[in-house]
């Protein structure tokens, strides 16, 4: 390790926040886990810099900040492409990236993907609460944590040698698109529902609509003909969690969600898929197929 280096916020993008793997073991406690929505992002971000894959990193939805560095490190960017420049100049996603004192890193909007992920070389100083550094939503009140940054921010990172710069596999890589298929198995309530809705749920195309967060993706379209049949006790959810609305709009829960809704579970998106889940930005289209698992 070596000195610290300062990375100020210049921009502060659409949603800009500090993730990591989230806060594990307290959701009996109301905190939801949070962490990067992205975790395969997350993880190769910090494998181009040479960190533990569950080492904080900023995670960038639909538009991204602008950075200045106040030392020399290594960075990467993973996930969507917010065409970032150093200095202007275009710089590629997935690769190891060495910047120097008074270089300006800037994001644009996501053409590709909804959130990009930026790792820095070194240990983040940043403020820990439950064994973690991720940002905590709004809906916690009980950490100084903010649940974004803001432009006038700072992060401070204790650098580390640098390594051999490295590319990631055009394998490894997300293929983008704006019409995905997402598989999922049945929730806890799947019997509740009619056959029509049943079917109706998985032969629908639905539409990411615009007031999607960490939260949940809220889907535009409703499933026709659908009645709530009685008041649901609150029930425990998981990331990737479905729920039909009573107005019979599908919700999928993510990262920051409570910990409890009242909603019935038609289904619950399968882990693998989750990173998928987290790049949709708003109009883009999705399909539940579902599967054993």
């Amino acid at each position: 390790m070596s000195d610290p280096v300062l990375v100020h916020i210049k921009k502060s993008g659409v949603h800009t926040s500090i993730q990591d793997n989230g806060r594990l073991g307290v959701q009996d406690q109301g905190i939801p886990i949070g962490g990067a929505l992205d975790k395969s992002a997350m993880h190769l971000a910090n494998e181009l810099v040479g960190n533990a894959k569950d080492c904080p990193v900023l995670e960038m939805a639909l538009a991204g900040p602008t950075l200045e560095f106040e030392g020399i490190c290594q960075i990467a960017i993973t996930g969507a492409n917010m065409s970032p420049t150093i200095n202007g100049n275009l710089v590629d996603n997935f690769r190891t990236l060495n910047v120097k004192k008074g270089d300006v890193l800037s994001f644009g909007q996501a053409i590709e993907g909804c959130r990009a992920y930026l790792s820095i070389g070194g240990e983040w100083k940043t403020p820990v609460w439950l064994n973690s550094q991720s940002a905590v939503p709004d809906i916690m009140k009980s950490s100084n944590l903010p649940s974004q940054l803001q432009e006038g921010d700072s992060i401070s990172v204790i650098r580390k040698t640098p390594q051999e710069p490295k590319v990631t596999a055009v394998s490894k890589r997300p293929a983008f698109s704006s019409t995905y298929v997402v598989r999922v198995v049945t929730g806890p309530e799947f019997g509740l529902f009619t056959l029509d809705i049943i079917e109706e749920f998985f032969e629908k195309m639905f539409t990411i609509g615009p007031e999607s967060n960490r939260m949940g993706y809220r889907l535009k379209e409703s499933l026709k003909g659908y009645e709530a049949k009685r008041e649901e006790l609150s029930s425990g959810i998981v990331n990737g969690t479905i729920q039909i609305t009573n107005a019979g709009k599908p919700i999928i829960l993510m990262a920051d969600a409570q910990t409890t809704g009242g909603y019935p579970r038609i289904a619950n998106v399968i882990s693998d898929d989750i990173d998928l889940v987290a790049q949709m930005k708003p109009g883009d289209e999705i399909k539940f197929m579902l599967v054993s698992y």
